[in-house]
């Protein structure tokens, strides 16, 4: 059960940019880039993406005008699915590099897996903006009952380089050479980004996920860095461990009450986030972001587009709606933010009104519905 019900303001509590990290984090100060705001509505771009992205941000866009929340969306119907995405994408670009620190709102955007396809926008856009911490929340919802009950744990991973570098070429044919790139830069800037999000989240221990078993100089480095950054925060009272990925694994399906704040090169992020969406009740209540310097952009934790339930009004909103929750504190929209997520939570634990992901009937529209009727 979560620590306190409904004090939802904390359930998905999320460590804001805009705030410049601690002096110990050793990064220049932001302060002169908050998000966009003219005349005290923010300004906010949405992707509602493939699959059932417009669906479930069409939820998020009829609670906020029911609250009538200081949020102008700026639209872009880019799809992963068509090479041309990257016209849309450029013109995004230019958005962005004209309006200093920039918030989106995305559903998610399909990677095609054939060979011939193009680079996934979601990478591409994580890169070029330096959108590097991606954080996916998995927490025990009250009044839905799975199988593991108190999990509560972050999954901080890095989001521009590792095995997502997307480096990859046919040396000879049937060979093929795909490069693992990792940086002690950004090993150190995501391992502080983590400990930084434990302190500011009142979180007790940071675990680093790795492979450096096998992979002795890639993840070797990753691992020596996280340690590095560990010992600077001793004095903090954070506790500090590592475990190689497998066994993360088999330990998340057997004991995941042992795991707090989690931090992780790429893919294993990847995995590890989906394994830990299963723990709670699947990818349709778990809420995620993805923050750099300039950028943050928010969006389900588990990035499934669901293309085989698309236009069915069946999508599960609530990942949706909690990650655009976080959004708005984000924004400093804290009230706001508290009483959406609360609402979203009286109607999880109520159990009356469920979509086909969490055992009931329910429409995408009629749970949208009911999350505005508790606001009321």
């Amino acid at each position: 059960m979560l620590r306190n019900a409904i004090s939802s303001a904390r359930i998905f509590q999320l460590i804001s940019v805009r705030d410049p990290p601690p002096p110990s984090a050793g990064f220049p100060k932001v302060t002169q880039r908050l998000p966009t705001k003219y005349g005290g509505v923010y300004t906010v771009t949405l992707i509602p993406g493939d699959g059932i992205g417009h669906e479930i941000t069409e939820s998020v866009k009829d609670i906020f005008e029911h609250v009538n929340a200081p949020i102008e969306w700026e639209q872009y119907n880019v799809s992963g699915m068509s090479s041309r995405a990257r016209t849309s994408s450029s013109r995004l670009w230019r958005v962005c590099d004209a309006t200093g620190y920039h918030t989106f709102l995305s559903g998610i955007l399909f990677t095609p897996i054939s060979q011939s396809g193009h680079i996934s926008w979601n990478v591409a856009m994580r890169q070029q903006l330096d959108i590097y911490a991606s954080v996916v929340l998995c927490k025990s919802l009250p009044g839905f009952s799975t199988r593991h009950s108190n999990v509560d744990f972050a999954i901080i991973r890095e989001n521009t380089e590792g095995e997502y570098s997307g480096l990859e070429h046919q040396s000879y044919p049937g060979v093929v050479e795909s490069l693992k790139v990792s940086t002690r830069a950004k090993a150190e800037r995501i391992s502080r980004f983590a400990f930084d999000f434990a302190l500011k989240n009142n979180r007790k221990k940071v675990t680093c996920v790795h492979k450096a078993n096998i992979m002795k100089l890639g993840d070797g480095l990753f691992l020596n860095t996280f340690r590095r950054v560990a010992e600077e925060y001793k004095t903090t009272g954070i506790e500090f461990n590592d475990m190689i990925v497998d066994n993360t694994s088999m330990q998340l399906v057997s004991r995941p009450t042992q795991f707090d704040v989690m931090v992780m090169p790429n893919l294993y992020g990847a995995i590890v986030s989906n394994i830990g969406a299963a723990l709670v009740g699947g990818p349709g209540i778990v809420p995620g972001c993805n923050v750099g310097r300039d950028y943050a952009l928010f969006e389900p934790g588990c990035r499934h587009v669901a293309s085989d339930i698309m236009g069915t009004n069946r999508a599960n909103p609530a990942a949706m709606i909690l990650s655009a929750t976080m959004m708005l504190r984000h924004l400093g929209l804290d009230h706001l933010a508290n009483n959406i997520a609360s609402a979203t939570f009286n109607v999880i634990n109520a159990g009356q009104v469920r979509t086909a992901d969490m055992g009931g009937a329910a429409t995408t529209s009629e749970f949208t519905t009911a999350v505005i009727k508790n606001l009321e």
